[in-house]
């Protein structure tokens, strides 16, 4: 279902004070808002399964009202209004830069973030104690570019120049972008960096990639390049690039190799934080997590395709080797 089949509904972004939140046993299911750039179905049904794992029943105990902006930020605001409108108990938002939106929209709803980068933009003022309305679970896509270019030349021992592909909405694109430029120094390589805001822009960065001889691409963790990701994978194979990615879904459709966190797991525990919330903890209180976990995938097809060979050392490393 697209986020336009809901209807808005129309009102102040009034919200439900905590203190009200520990009354709910009895009463009408607890509404929570989601928000995001899309709907994710995969990750919604591993919240739904973790809440089920605690003992929340959908339809008894919770309900869930889904709002997504089809990859554009500017209707984010929007989207956040209309979850605020309906008085949501908690607004499950991801990543980063839609919680802040939605922190923005409703100020006094507890807001999960299940995976972003959260010491960003000041969403938190520490992991230990948020101090604010924001928790839940801050990804380490920040810190994974030294692993990246790490990987990819213990596989390329002759690369020289590989191209970033990011976000410039993202909340952590100084984090990222610093990363890079550290890791490549380190690893004695050059690198070629572009920032797109929109889908749209996507196939001319690439093209600029190419024209300044980049032989990988490494796609920094972000909502609006991982729904382009089949888009970009095509691009990609045009000019022979092995690509990394931050997540399983980019090794599953053709990606050199992915390394990072694994969604779901952030997803299904979120659901821990759902149910502290609805009995009354403060989420300013709860501490904001770690990841759950981390994976390394590999797609053996892919580099035979492109004639790369993995190391041994590597794929004995590898969470999953796609044959």
């Amino acid at each position: 279902m697209k986020r336009r089949a809901f209807i808005g509904l129309a009102g102040s972004a009034a919200v439900w004070p905590l203190a009200a939140l520990a009354q709910r046993q009895g009463q009408a299911p607890a509404l929570i808002g989601w928000l995001s750039f899309q709907a994710r179905s995969e990750l919604l049904a591993a919240l739904r399964d973790g809440l089920a794992a605690i003992g929340l029943k959908e339809g008894t105990d919770y309900r869930i009202e889904q709002r997504w902006s089809d990859d554009q930020f500017d209707q984010l605001a929007v989207l956040a209004g209309e979850l605020a409108a309906m008085r949501p108990s908690i607004i499950i938002a991801f990543p980063a830069s839609v919680a802040a939106v939605a922190a923005k929209a409703a100020p006094a709803t507890p807001i999960v973030v299940p995976t972003g980068e959260l010491r960003a933009g000041g969403l938190v003022t520490s992991l230990a104690r948020p101090g604010g309305m924001i928790t839940g679970i801050s990804n380490i896509a920040g810190d994974t570019t030294q692993k990246y270019l790490e990987y990819l030349t213990t596989i390329m021992p002759q690369l020289k120049r590989v191209g970033f592909l990011a976000d410039s909405t993202n909340l952590s694109r100084e984090t990222f972008r610093d990363g890079a430029y550290r890791s490549a120094s380190r690893f004695g390589v050059e690198i070629s960096y572009e920032e797109v805001e929109r889908p749209g822009e996507i196939e001319q960065a690439c093209q600029r990639l190419a024209r300044q001889d980049v032989q990988a691409l490494i796609v920094v963790a972000s909502s609006l390049l991982i729904n382009a990701r089949r888009r970009i994978i095509e691009l990609a194979s045009v000019q022979r690039w092995p690509i990394i990615g931050w997540s399983r879904e980019w090794s599953k459709d053709g990606a050199l190799l992915s390394y990072g966190v694994d969604n779901r797991a952030n997803f299904l525990r979120a659901a821990y934080y759902i149910d502290r919330i609805l009995k009354g903890a403060n989420p300013g209180d709860l501490p904001v997590e770690q990841p759950v976990k981390v994976e390394l995938v590999i797609n053996a097809k892919t580099a035979a395709t492109l004639g790369l060979a993995i190391p041994p050392s590597l794929l004995a490393l590898a969470d999953e080797v796609i044959e």
